[in-house]
């Protein structure tokens, strides 16, 4: 599903961001990645979305090989993913539902269509009640499960969520996470950076550990 063939990236400050890492998440996966601040984990996320680019190695998501993505292919990589962030990136001005709605109006969808499938994204986060407000009357945690709607609302076989917890107290922290396992659960391969020990202690994923650029434990 997905592989990093000894991957080197660089941004011109000295010492790699990622050191020689290789690493292989088979399909359906729940895995961790985690380290320091600076360890790695955010750009490890963004090659596999093809927001950077790297110097050496190679990198592979369901058989694509994102090195030789440009400008004119790169949908044919990000139509698989679903990317939730850790500031939720929502669009100010628009609905909860017509958040989640857009993510579905750039690939063309059925109007009829999109309106079951937001309703029922928003359904599977609990939000319903919310689908008519703006972000900047939801609090954090509800902003999060909006940005996990919007994820999740196509269904994507591949879910990159970068510190999806890190501004969020633990009890909140631990509904969200118990979203992405569900969504797991229904198949999607999940990869949830995050540097919070509480969300790793239950252990029942996979944690591959960085520092400094270096893959040293998986």
């Amino acid at each position: 599903m997905i592989q990093l063939f000894n991957v080197i990236k660089n941004y011109g400050s000295g010492k790699p961001a990622l050191d020689d890492v290789s690493i292989k998440i088979e399909k359906g996966e729940f895995v961790f990645l985690t380290g320091p601040s600076g360890a790695g984990k955010t750009t490890i996320l963004k090659i596999l979305f093809g927001w950077e680019h790297y110097e050496e190695g190679q990198v592979l998501v369901q058989g694509i090989n994102v090195g030789r993505l440009d400008a004119g292919n790169i949908h044919t990589l990000r139509r698989s993913m679903g990317v939730i962030f850790q500031d939720y990136k929502l669009l100010p001005n628009k609905t909860v539902f017509e958040n989640v709605a857009f993510a579905q109006e750039v690939t063309n969808r059925d109007r009829k269509k999109i309106k079951f499938k937001t309703w029922e994204a928003l359904k599977n986060v609990g939000l319903t009640p919310k689908k008519d407000s703006f972000p900047a009357q939801l609090s954090g945690g509800e902003q999060q499960r909006v940005a996990i709607a919007r994820a999740m609302v196509n269904t994507p076989p591949i879910i990159l969520a970068d510190e999806p917890t890190g501004n969020l107290d633990q009890e909140i922290s631990s509904e969200i996470l118990k979203l992405f396992e569900e969504i797991n659960r229904n198949g999607a391969t999940i990869v949830f950076a995050t540097h919070s020990q509480e969300i790793l202690k239950p252990g029942k994923h996979r944690v591959i550990v960085l520092n400094r650029g270096k893959v040293v434990s998986s």
